[in-house]
């Protein structure tokens, strides 16, 4: 079965993050506190950095008397300073967004568990060999316009096909969607310019259903990523519940072309609705990772914000509500302290590594908080230590 997509983005190449090496293990007597990931000059992407990646700080103050005059100047300087780096960053973001991705795409229950084509789109030839078909090929060209900070992606679905038939595949449907500008369409966007990842929430029908749509790109390899799909319902009590999950899976293959280009047989991925799901035994436990954080709650004229590093944390994750997808994914929508809803999804990168996404949203269903995280489990580095630390422990004469 061949089936056909392109998505769009075109990836930010920048040092990646890496987990650490046991070589490093043996340092950490020295370091007891290191963070989980490192830099590695040999995954610097061929895409020279745009950016320095020093922190810019803006100071501002207010006096009853008249302001010193190499004090604004200072000021003004440091806004420019700021207004530059914030331009710097999007062009970043669009050159490591935009472009054509093709994949699959599939459908999930709430509990985790694939959902099939429907029968009128699964060629005959199937049926009549019973092979049930879950995935979806697609295509989503993405164009990010950084002048003006917008958006826009295509969702094109290809109908099933018997064999090898990529230049005869046909349209099923295209949702187009738009992020900033004059159509803006989604009511928070939460964005990482350095790697290209992103959550967008996007109220649907009613503004009762929400999808909130994680990107998250492979560190390892920013040709490839993921899209997890949660779509929730609000309740009238505020409450989130989950309704279903989507996953697209897909891999870069050139600039933006507007979807006129198909991958084809050529495609690198295959379909993985049926596959193999995560055990929950490699994503429970406590982890901990370096935290890039985006605050949403009384911003409602900045719906579009960049993701900011902000410090290090740990977080517990136990089997309560956890879903395990194909693809060494996660995800869950778990109630908090004083009535927030935390939406996570995750991405299991290598045993003991992953990255995951998260939206708080306030008792009053309104995003406070989106961030994305690049953890280690922290047991494991835990053990390590100690385990090292045992070894090579000086014994007594």
């Amino acid at each position: 079965m061949a089936l056909s997509s392109n998505n769009i983005v075109s990836l930010s190449h920048k040092p990646t993050l890496i987990p650490l090496t046991f070589h490093s293990l043996l340092k950490l007597q020295k370091n007891p506190n290191p963070t989980p990931f490192k830099l590695h000059p040999l995954f610097l992407s061929h895409h020279p950095p745009i950016h320095s990646n020093s922190p810019i700080f803006t100071i501002s103050a207010s006096s009853s008397t008249a302001p010193d005059v190499d004090a604004v100047d200072f000021q003004k300087h440091n806004n420019s300073l700021t207004s530059d780096s914030t331009i710097t960053n999007r062009f970043e973001f669009a050159r490591n967004l935009s472009g054509e991705w093709d994949g699959y795409g599939a459908d999930f229950t709430s509990e985790g568990n694939p959902i099939e084509l429907p029968e009128n789109v699964v060629p005959e030839a199937y049926r009549e060999w019973e092979v049930k078909v879950f995935d979806w090929q697609t295509q989503c060209p993405t164009l990010a316009k950084p002048d003006d900070f917008s958006v826009t992606y295509k969702l094109i679905k290809l109908l099933p096909t018997v064999g090898c038939e990529a230049d005869a595949a046909t349209r099923h449907s295209v949702d187009e969607r738009h992020i900033g500008g004059a159509d803006n369409s989604v009511s928070a966007f939460a964005y990482q310019s350095s790697s290209g990842c992103y959550v967008a929430v996007w109220p649907m029908g009613d503004h009762r259903l929400l999808e909130l749509e994680h990107c998250l790109i492979d560190p390892r390899n920013r040709e490839s990523r993921v899209r997890i799909i949660q779509v929730v319902r609000v309740e009238k009590t505020n409450k989130l519940v989950l309704k279903n999950i989507k996953i697209f899976c897909e891999q870069w293959y050139g600039p933006f072309r507007n979807g006129e280009q198909l991958g084809g047989c050529a495609i690198r991925d295959s379909a993985f609705a049926s596959t193999e799901a995560l055990s929950s035994s490699q994503v429970t436990g406590v982890w901990q990772g370096l935290n890039a954080v985006a605050t949403f709650q009384n911003s409602e004229n900045n719906i579009l914000q960049e993701l900011s590093d902000d410090s290090v944390r740990k977080s517990e994750r136990d089997e309560c509500n956890l879903i395990l997808l194909p693809k060494q994914l996660w995800c869950s929508v778990k109630e908090r302290e004083d009535n927030e809803t935390c939406c996570e999804v995750g991405w299991l990168l290598d045993q003991g590594s992953a990255i995951t996404s998260k939206c708080i949203f306030s008792s009053n269903a309104g995003l406070k908080v989106s961030e994305i995280a690049y953890v280690s489990m922290f047991l494991l580095k835990f053990l390590s230590q100690h385990f090292l630390a045992a070894i090579y422990q000086p014994q007594a004469s």
